[in-house]
């Protein structure tokens, strides 16, 4: 469960180490987000020479290890470490699941 202020870490490649949840999409009285769910992050630490920065905001994906993604959905990084939900097949992120290594 995701709720605003929640800081996660980061499963892909993109170069941000840990973000912080400040919006969950879906109503604006909506306050947890589930497995699978989008919400809008900012970068709190990023790797030097990166493609994010510290201070970017993004979109993510998942539970406690999120994904960054863009606008039309599709992650930022080349890579995702560990392994991912199933769910994330039913909400239509194949790219997630093409990438990850493993599906639980």
């Amino acid at each position: 469960m995701i709720q605003i202020y929640s800081r996660l870490d980061v499963a892909d490649n993109s170069g941000a180490k840990k973000v912080m949840c400040f919006h969950v999409f879906g109503g604006t009285k909506r306050r947890y987000g589930s497995l699978g769910d989008v919400i809008m992050v900012t970068v709190k630490e990023a790797i030097p020479q990166a493609t994010v920065k510290k201070g970017d905001i993004s979109k993510a994906v998942d539970r406690n290890a999120c994904v960054l993604i863009n606008a039309q959905g599709e992650p930022i990084g080349t890579r995702i470490f560990g392994p991912v939900a199933r769910e994330l097949r039913r909400k239509k992120y194949m790219k997630i699941i093409s990438l990850a290594p493993e599906v639980l």
